[in-house]
């Protein structure tokens, strides 16, 4: 005869506050864009995204310091602009390419190796939150990695007692370019990163889309700019992530035209702003329908 136990280890119902579902969404916004710098997690997960950022800043920090020198020692001369406010992000471009390939896949891949949607579904968020989330998670990550050199120009400008106002109308314009930048690479990055749950794939398959995306289009406004259609080269951009925030930029924000082509002033740029419009849509829209058939 067998005799049955049943023993209390002690477990209860919570009947503590229900903090919701708005609560449930910023939790995993925060969680998200902490670990994409590492925080939480073992020494070695910081190292890529603090050292890509220290090598985004390095080149701002080494134009205020040039002014600032050149500021004390030559009071009247005219200020030395190393690095420009407009062609910033677009000429470091390698290292936010990089920061994203490796960054998205951490995001997103652990997620879907170890199959825990259905944790995240039990709480009150659904998938669209689930997306919503990452992709804000993400955005903020890289306007940080964008922003901060660009604030670091602002800054050291003012402190060479520069005309505050001609550097807020040159800095204001560069850092909506990078909240533009961060939306459209958060979009592209994510979006690819959700395809794989195999991490080394989706840094390969960003990485490749950039390079081939970005290559294919130099080649073509190389060709068409030595050949005098400098206007067509400038459409050309629509092609690639990066080219086509720059002619967002020099159409919607005013800006300098940084690279090859030519983006026109008139109602003919507004392609740009549809385009940015597309992408943002096409990215999000592919994460959602992805994450519909993930369980």
């Amino acid at each position: 005869m067998s005799v049955t136990t049943i023993h209390d280890i002690g477990y209860r119902n919570y009947d503590g506050p229900r903090l919701g579902r708005r609560f449930a969404i910023r939790s995993l916004y925060t969680h998200s864009l902490r670990g994409v710098f590492g925080l939480g997690r073992p020494g070695k997960a910081k190292v890529l995204p603090f050292a890509l950022f220290g090598l985004m800043c390095a080149p701002a920090l080494i134009s205020v310091a040039v002014r600032l020198v050149m500021a004390r020692l030559a009071p009247g001369a005219p200020p030395i602009n190393l690095f420009p406010y407009r062609a910033y992000v677009f000429d470091l471009q390698a290292i936010s390419a990089i920061f994203l390939a490796a960054q998205s896949p951490q995001m997103m891949s652990r997620d879907l190796r170890f199959h825990v949607m259905p944790l995240y579904l039990s709480r009150p968020i659904n998938r669209g939150d689930y997306v919503f989330a990452k992709l804000a998670a993400m955005a903020s990550a890289l306007f940080i990695l964008l922003g901060t050199p660009l604030l670091l120009l602002y800054v050291g400008s003012l402190l060479a007692k520069l005309n505050a106002w001609d550097q807020l109308q040159q800095f204001a314009p560069a850092l909506g370019g990078a909240v533009v930048y961060s939306l459209v690479l958060a979009a592209f990055g994510l979006c690819v990163a959700a395809l794989t749950p195999r991490r080394g794939f989706g840094v390969a398959a960003i990485m490749a889309l950039y390079l081939v995306s970005y290559g294919a289009v130099t080649i073509m406004q190389g060709i068409l700019v030595a050949n005098t259609y400098d206007t067509p080269a400038g459409y050309v951009g629509l092609l690639s992530p990066y080219t086509l925030v720059e002619g967002f930029q020099t159409w919607a924000l005013r800006q300098e035209h940084v690279g090859l082509g030519y983006v026109e002033p008139g109602p003919g740029g507004a392609v740009f702003v549809l385009g940015v419009v597309a992408a943002l849509a096409l990215g999000t829209g592919i994460l959602a329908l992805r994450y519909r058939k993930v369980s």
